[in-house]
């Protein structure tokens, strides 16, 4: 659970924004000046601040520039209830993430927070690379040696020196940013920016602002013209995440920018060209969407020059030892810890497991044993698999009699745990589909999907 610091003087704003983060599933801390603000992060170490411009004793800029000095890689967003561009461009010389007007839209707010949490997020990523760079780290270090990966770091290869619009797709948690991130390396365009966005995690309402930015007084709350992330992007690659959340206007205007390079910022009247390389990611079908009408042809056939798949984990298990190592030596030293590997009884347990989460949940589970594990090896008791694979006993003995293949079973056992998860999710949501795509961690679109491929109904 992420942690942030709200620092403003307002006792009820403080209040507010305290709930709305802490219905988000954020840890919130909230404190009224700047002395507070600064001991806060000496003590709590938060992963963002919301810092607002004019504060008693010290104001905005002077306690961003000491909590840069306490930690340089700290994400700050400024809050101004004046719309002062001048001192917003002044914040972010000094290390601001980016800053919001008073008063600003809640669902803007959560956008701005999410989108700077997953820069955080990928620029450690990129530091621990970095940090690796004497030692030549490869692909194959990153993501296995299965033959179904060695495939796909080969048409990589193939398709990174071109300018070609890239189409990825595989379930959640299959490492289709990570793919992104190393085609754009292996670009010509490695040197310039590379701008991940979900879009699933856009509001239908800001979606258009973000992509292609506004002019001041566009609509309330616009106070100051804005970049979108055609702009950010330029001269380099835009990973546009889930593209199928896009609605079916936004996906218009996309195609438009996409065949013309050029865009309008909402309420602007002048038109600025872009050279952005498109890479986009889907966890389903994309022309199976087509097909039923929830994407755009056009655009489909727009983006489509090149495609990769990739395969679920539990498709390719023999990576599973490897990446399991892998992050065991992210959490020592994240957690630093000195533990040495996987007791045999894990090891199987990892082998034997569906991994509906894919690379996404090994890590986190593999990350949570670290933090558990009190020896020099990991042992089930310090792994949540087996109670999750114990909720329900999967039975094919009928299937076996039949001569069922080991894909069908394996595809059946991940669906069923599948679908419990969501029913209970759902349960423990009262019913209420955002707050039970919050708990699995997956977008509304998505569970929507998932519930109608097993025919949950609503409760």
């Amino acid at each position: 659970m992420e942690t942030i610091l709200i620092v403003d003087d307002e006792k009820d704003l403080r209040f507010n924004l305290s709930n709305i983060l802490k219905d988000e599933g954020y840890n919130a801390i909230a404190v009224g000046d700047g002395r507070k603000a600064l001991n806060a992060v000496k003590k709590n170490s938060p992963n963002l601040v919301l810092l607002d411009m004019k504060l008693p004793e010290m104001d905005g800029m002077q306690i961003l520039e000491k909590m840069k000095l306490i930690d340089k890689d700290l994400i700050i967003i400024m809050l101004t209830a004046y719309g002062n561009l001048n001192g917003a461009v002044k914040a972010m010389k000094l290390g601001a993430f980016d800053y919001l007007a008073k008063p600003f839209d809640n669902e803007e707010l959560i956008l701005v927070i999410k989108r700077a949490l997953r820069t955080q997020y990928l620029a450690k990523e990129v530091e621990t690379l970095k940090k690796r760079v004497g030692e030549k780290i490869t692909a194959e270090e990153l993501m296995g040696e299965s033959p179904q990966i060695k495939q796909v770091l080969k048409q990589i290869k193939i398709i990174a020196p071109t300018n070609m619009t890239v189409i990825l797709q595989g379930e959640s948690g299959t490492g289709k940013e990570l793919i992104a991130q190393m085609i754009h390396q292996e670009s010509p365009r490695k040197n310039d920016p590379f701008i991940a966005i979900d879009c699933g995690a856009i509001p239908d309402t800001l979606a258009e602002s973000e992509l292609f930015g506004h002019e001041k007084g566009a609509f309330t709350g616009a106070d100051a013209q804005k970049e979108g992330r055609f702009e950010e992007a330029n001269g380099g690659t835009l990973f546009l995440d889930e593209i199928t959340n896009l609605s079916s206007t936004t996906q218009r205007k996309l195609l438009r920018v996409i065949q013309e390079r050029r865009l309008q910022h909402i309420g602007g009247k002048r038109s600025i060209k872009v050279d952005v390389r498109i890479i986009v990611a889907t966890n389903i079908n994309l022309s199976g969407a087509v097909r039923r009408g929830k994407f755009r042809e056009d655009l489909f056939h727009r983006l489509n020059e090149f495609h990769i798949s990739l395969p679920p984990l539990r498709e390719r298990k023999d990576d599973i030892p490897h990446l399991a190592m892998r992050f065991l030596g992210g959490g020592n030293q994240e957690l630093n810890k000195k533990i040495e590997g996987f007791s045999s009884d894990v090891m199987k347990l990892l082998l034997d497991y569906p991994w509906p989460g894919n690379v996404r949940e090994l890590k986190n589970v593999v990350r949570k044993a670290v933090l558990l594990c009190d020896s020099n090896h990991i042992k089930p008791e310090h792994f949540p698999l087996d109670n999750i694979a114990s909720t329900k006993k999967l039975e094919f003995q009928q299937d076996l009699d039949k001569g069922v293949s080991l894909k069908e079973i394996t595809k059946k056992a991940t669906g069923q745990i599948e679908k419990e998860a969501i029913e209970q999710a759902l349960a423990k949501a009262g019913g209420n589909k955002s707050k039970t795509a919050k708990i699995l961690k997956i977008d509304r679109m998505t569970l929507y999907s998932k519930m109608k491929e097993y025919q949950i109904r609503r409760l």
